[in-house]
């Protein structure tokens, strides 16, 4: 199976930061020790918020459309700005309806395999 690519109408508003979330396994020690140590492969995930602001109601509607397609559970691709190309999964977003429409979403690195 090919995954889509995230194209959005617009690039997101100015701010965008990338959070990073290590997995580790730890092991606590009774004397207040605690020995971590990295789980798996690709152990930092990356997390990013990002948001559109100004944006028109096809605009809004076709970045709205394609997150609701994938439905949190399915991967697609997308390049931040100035990036490589990497798998995400969005399960958050939201959309406020005023004039201009607003849409925050969360997406997360992805490291499933898809065949």
């Amino acid at each position: 199976m090919a995954l889509d690519t995230f194209q959005p109408p617009v690039a997101p508003s100015p701010g965008t930061q990338k959070q990073y979330q290590p997995r580790l396994k730890k092991a606590d020690f009774g004397d207040g020790y605690t020995q971590p140590t990295r789980d798996g492969l690709n152990h930092i995930r990356r997390v990013v918020p990002l948001k559109w602001t100004t944006l028109t109601e096809t605009q809004a509607k076709a970045i709205e459309d394609f997150l609701i397609e994938k439905g949190g559970d399915t991967p697609f691709l997308y390049a931040l700005t100035d990036d490589v190309t990497r798998q995400w999964r969005c399960e958050q977003w939201n959309r406020s309806l005023d004039t201009p429409n607003t849409i925050t979403a969360t997406f997360n690195e992805d490291f499933s395999i898809v065949v």
